[in-house]
């Protein structure tokens, strides 16, 4: 099994306790209310949404994914941290054991957050990982990210 990882970086003019509220906090409901074509639902399968809960995410039409499901790794409301892996769905694929994330907020000079962002590869066998293969869900994510900020931006008392 080799493990490969890819790191980014990005910023927000949003703070970090507002944007994780919204950003991880209330991912579950927030994103498939204003991206449903991305996210059509997501369900805790098990546990109450702290370390080893698991999650199912159904993906919208507009995705070439049906499904995935997330297990909780940790989440430290104080420090803006969140990790999980994904576990299972169509989004792996037989190359691939899991995907395990680590998003980290922190406040930027000008009032807003730099959110850093680490996934790891975990692949089966020798199996390795293409950037190009890594570009993709970067750049979903992104965008999804962007929807969150404009919303928040758009809805100034939300997520206070």
């Amino acid at each position: 099994m080799g493990v490969f990882t890819y790191e980014s970086e990005f910023t927000s003019t949003i703070p970090p306790a507002r944007l994780f509220k919204a950003f991880v906090l209330d991912a579950d409901n927030l994103i498939p209310k204003i991206a449903p074509q991305a996210i059509k639902s997501a369900e805790i399968i098990e546990g109450n949404g702290g370390p080893g809960t698991i999650k199912k995410i159904t993906f919208g039409e507009g995705s070439q994914f049906n499904y995935v499901k997330h297990q909780v790794e940790g989440i430290d409301n104080d420090n803006f941290t969140y990790n999980y892996s994904l576990i299972e769905g169509d989004a792996l694929s037989e190359k691939i054991e899991k995907i395990s994330y680590e998003t980290k907020l922190v406040a930027s000079a000008d009032g807003g957050s730099i959110i850093k962002n680490s996934s790891k590869y975990h692949t089966v066998g020798d199996v390795e990982i293409k950037e190009e293969h890594v570009k993709e869900g970067k750049e979903n994510a992104s965008g999804l990210f962007k929807l969150i900020e404009a919303y928040l931006h758009a809805n100034p008392d939300a997520y206070n």
